[in-house]
């Protein structure tokens, strides 16, 4: 057997052991954890503002593990259906299932006991609302997003988004088993957020989307139009995160927050529309990130320096 040939054959034996035994890395990359890790954070944040006191120690332990596993069981479905999507973008190729780590079998069983785990700890230690909530955002995302939305139409963040935007409302219910109006203000933040963010990593992947066949806002309808897009949305997320203030429900550490955060996106916005270029966008991209990530805290900050602990 030639050199060339034995290290076919090594190379070949391992993948094929790794298709039969994957282990505990591949699993959790099916998970997508740094998107778990931002839902996960928001919806800690909404319980937070959900009581002026620290909330109960089941709500906070059980909602935070019921709500991450549920993520990622819907997660490991969007990776089940996509694969061959992935296979043809360089940002994803190297998960799990178009590496042949993983088969589509033992995706779909980790993924229903991950998702049957959660929603139960959900029902059974915190609330049957929370629980429901959780099971129709995972529906949201895993089927009416990934399956129905994504191939069929450029609008399908806008739409698909509302899933993505319940994790704090999740959060919220898991500590007061109601719903409220300053619930569904985080959910819209995080709704006008959503389209910026997408369509910014859309734009410098645009051909990758392109080549997997997926009608992304800068495929159908150009780069120009996208960009306008991007700039209107981060306009109306500004708008909308000021609304916590405009309802009392934060003060002025948010608003300065909000203020800063949100004056720095229109920044990135106004210069993705008018001096357009890949790496601004993947800088936007980035930013859009953080930007979450610091509002959201901002209004944790704010709503204990009110009213203590």
């Amino acid at each position: 057997m030639s050199a060339s040939a034995e290290t076919k054959s090594v190379a070949s034996g391992s993948r094929a052991d790794q298709h039969t035994a994957p282990g505990w890395r591949q699993f959790l990359q099916l998970t997508k954890p740094r998107v778990v890790l931002l839902i996960v954070f928001t919806a800690v944040i909404g319980m937070f503002l959900a009581t002026r006191q620290v909330p109960p120690l089941t709500a906070l332990l059980f909602g935070t593990l019921g709500i991450a596993l549920t993520a990622g069981a819907a997660a490991a479905i969007n990776c089940l259906v996509e694969q061959k999507i992935d296979a043809m973008m360089a940002r994803t190729r190297a998960r799990p299932l178009p590496m042949q780590q993983v088969t589509s079998t033992q995706t779909l069983a980790f993924a229903a006991v991950l998702g049957a785990i959660g929603l139960t700890l959900l029902y059974v230690l915190v609330n049957p609302l929370t629980m429901w909530l959780t099971l129709a955002t995972f529906v949201g995302y895993a089927v009416v997003y990934t399956v129905v939305l994504k191939p069929l139409t450029p609008q399908n963040i806008v739409i698909g988004g509302a899933s993505g935007a319940m994790p704090p409302v999740l959060g919220w219910t898991a500590v007061t088993g109601e719903l409220s109006s300053d619930a569904l203000l985080l959910f819209l933040i995080i709704f006008a957020w959503t389209p910026p963010h997408f369509w910014a990593l859309a734009l410098y992947r645009r051909r990758e989307y392109a080549k997997a066949g997926v009608p992304m806002l800068p495929v159908t309808h150009g780069d120009r139009y996208t960009r306008l897009h991007v700039l209107l949305y981060t306009l109306i997320l500004f708008a909308v995160s000021l609304l916590p203030v405009a309802t009392a429900m934060s003060g002025l550490i948010y608003l300065m927050a909000a203020v800063a955060l949100g004056g720095l996106f229109v920044w990135y916005a106004f210069r993705i529309y008018f001096a357009y270029s890949d790496a601004l966008a993947h800088r936007t991209f980035r930013y859009s990130i953080l930007y979450l990530s610091l509002l959201f805290a901002a209004l944790l900050v704010d709503h204990y320096f009110r009213f203590g602990v």
